[in-house]
């Protein structure tokens, strides 16, 4: 019996690309609300990342996945598991922004995420 032979080790030349996982500063104005322009963000994480871009001519997971969401520009990061990364976070990749649609554990292996995320224009 060879070793490894159903687990095979991730090819760590696919995650070439570096993201920052950001979420909202905590703060809130006296009435508890924070005007738009106020918004900060604080960095979570810098990780490195595959990136996919969601196609209908992709998988069919795919293509359901980009046409529940409404979205032309639509990408898929995969990245090393890191417990605590939500929905209400986004995603700053090579000066554009990215809100965070879903977050997937692949398998439930806890060894890759995929998360899906939507560029703001």
């Amino acid at each position: 019996m060879q070793l490894n032979k159903y687990k095979p080790k991730m090819n760590s030349g696919l995650f070439r690309h570096r993201i920052t996982i950001q979420k909202h500063e905590a703060d809130a104005n006296e009435n508890g609300f924070r005007s738009p322009e106020e918004q900060k963000y604080l960095n979570v994480k810098s990780a490195w990342a595959m990136i996919k871009t969601l196609s209908d001519k992709g998988s069919a997971y795919e293509f359901y996945e980009a046409a529940t969401t409404h979205a032309q520009n639509t990408n898929s990061f995969v990245i090393r598991y890191t417990p605590g990364i939500t929905a209400d976070m986004r995603i700053k990749y090579n000066g554009r922004t990215f809100e965070i649609l879903s977050v997937i554990n692949d398998g439930e292996l806890n060894k890759t995420l995929t998360i899906v995320g939507r560029e703001l224009i």
